[in-house]
Order: structure tokens, then C-alpha cells, then sequence
């Protein structure tokens, strides 16, 4: 089991790379506004110590290093309101698809948006849970399904709608696999500070106005659902981040379409771990000599 209470990795003032114990400040949940970490040493998967000493952070990263992440599995449609907001029907199985570790960023990093997405209007945002895997898991019970679990954070599975719906050729990835379109954080709160998944407060606010406002209670699959599923037959490794689907209220289902711009500030939430905000930066072609 996590010796850690909110595990983070950050650089901290004196230049150097950490994972550590977050120290809240009196009154505040949310992670993104720690100054200070207890210095985590060991194998985090595995045995590892808080230790006694603090660092002053100066800037959070993704809460695993790239090295110390497996696969990045995510449902689609998962929340029932979100499915009818995008007309589509409500899964009996689990719509899954990968991301590639590079969509992969942190919870203050910006969203670079390239060149082919720029062709066309449809850039949107999900908030997401994000479960973490702590260890291998294979054919797990929904009953023992949570304790596989290393804890949790929140996520954005940023998604382009053109590039997921018209040219990805019935795949979704095409929309959603740029880099740096998942940003993710501010940490991972273990199962034992943040109790029972279910029923936490999700949101996205864009340029401070909400935009969406959900429960995770209302998954169809919930996160233990969700990894015993996953598991049927397929190995789920330390480190595999499961994101679990987003509630309605994305830029698609509004007339009309919201779409994410350049300069936007996109802020995702999760209660009991806080929020990752991120800034939109359209890619500007480089000027030909």
C-alpha cells in the first residue's frame, strides 16, 4: 500500500526533479496551490518512505515521470448526459482508446495546438478522472478492483472534432493523440485520503466561466467497473492511467459549438485533488528562408 497521502513530482527551487508528499496549506484542498513537499525516496509502485525533509517547489509536473508511465487507456461516452449531448447511443461495453505517452503533459503546462488542427474549427475539452494502476492486474474482480488502484487525479482529454469524427476514418485518435493533449495532475491522491471514487465533484472551467459541472457517480462504467473490465484478459500494468470519460457540457453539445481558441485558459477540476489549468498556444508555421 502508498505510504504517500497526495504524491506529486515537481521541480523545486533548488533545481532539482522530485516526487514528494504534498503539504497542503491550512484550508486548502487543492494540490495546484502547494509551496512545499515532503521528499519522497524509493520505489513508488513499490516500498518507499515520506521522508522528514521538505523542498520548496517552484513548479508541478505530471504527477509520474515519463519513464515510470505504462499505457494511456480512456473511455468514451462514459457519462450518460455526454453521450446524448452528442447524439450518440449509450455503450453496453466500454468504448476504449490510447493515447500515446506524448499527449501526455502537466497540470500547468500549455496546450499546443499544431498545424493540422488548425484547418478546421472543433477544438474542445473533457475533464476527466484519472485512475492510476499500481500494480499488475489481471482478470480482477470489481470487488478488489479499487485496490489495484495507486490513487487518483484529474485529467483533460483534449479533443479536436473534426479530426475525430470526420478524419479519422471511424477511429477516434486522430483527434485526440496530438501532443501535449492530455494534460494531467496536480497529483495523485491515494484511495485512502480520497475514499470511495464515486460521487466527486468534476468540472471545466474556459476563461473562468463554468462550463462543465458533474459527478462521478453518474459513470456508466465506474472506476472499479472500469479496471475490472479493462483487465479481462489483458494485463494492466504500474503506472497504466486509466481516463474514465467526461460529463456533458463539452464545447460539441452547445448551439453553437464553444470551440476552443488561441489564448483560451482551460481549468479542470477534481474534488479531494484540485486542478490542472492549462493555456491554449496555437502553433505558428515557421517562416520560410
Amino acid at each position: 500500500m502508498p505510504t504517500f497521502s497526495r504524491l506529486v513530482r515537481f521541480l523545486a527551487k533548488d533545481g532539482k526533479t522530485y516526487y514528494g508528499d504534498a503539504i497542503l496549506p491550512k484550508g486548502v484542498n487543492d494540490i495546484a496551490k502547494i509551496t512545499q513537499a515532503h521528499i519522497i525516496k524509493g520505489d513508488i509502485f513499490g516500498k518507499h518512505d515520506v521522508t522528514d525533509q521538505v523542498a520548496e517547489v517552484k513548479t508541478l509536473l505530471a504527477p509520474l515521470a515519463s519513464q515510470d508511465v505504462g499505457s494511456v487507456r480512456c473511455l468514451g461516452l462514459n457519462y450518460a448526459k455526454h453521450a446524448n449531448e452528442a447524439n450518440m447511443s449509450l455503450p453496453s461495453y466500454p468504448i476504449l482508446f490510447h493515447k500515446p505517452p506524448t499527449a501526455l503533459t502537466g497540470p500547468s503546462s500549455p496546450i499546443p495546438v499544431p498545424l493540422p488542427a488548425q484547418e478546421a474549427p472543433g477544438l474542445d475539452y473533457e475533464c476527466e478522472l484519472v485512475a492510476v494502476i499500481s500494480k499488475p492486474t489481471l482478470n480482477v474482480s470489481p470487488a478488489d478492483a479499487l485496490s489495484h488502484v495507486l490513487g487518483y487525479s484529474v485529467g483533460n482529454d483534449v479533443s479536436h472534432r473534426e479530426w475525430q469524427l470526420k478524419r479519422g476514418g471511424g477511429q477516434w485518435a486522430l483527434g485526440k493523440c496530438f501532443d501535449g493533449w492530455a494534460p494531467w495532475g496536480p497529483g495523485i491522491v491515494s484511495g485512502e485520503v480520497l475514499g470511495d471514487p464515486t460521487g466527486l465533484r468534476i468540472s471545466t472551467r474556459v476563461n473562468g466561466e463554468l462550463r462543465q459541472q458533474g459527478e462521478t457517480g453518474d459513470l456508466i462504467f465506474g472506476v472499479a467497473e472500469t479496471v475490472s473490465k479493462l483487465s479481462r484478459g489483458t494485463t494492466l500494468l504500474p503506472g497504466d492511467l486509466i481516463f474514465t470519460g467526461t460529463p456533458e457540457g463539452v464545447a460539441m453539445g452547445m448551439n453553437p459549438p464553444k470551440w476552443l481558441k488561441d489564448g483560451d485558459v482551460v481549468e479542470v477540476g477534481l474534488e479531494g485533488v484540485g486542478t490542472c489549468t492549462n493555456k491554449v498556444e496555437f502553433v505558428k508555421e515557421k517562416a520560410k528562408l
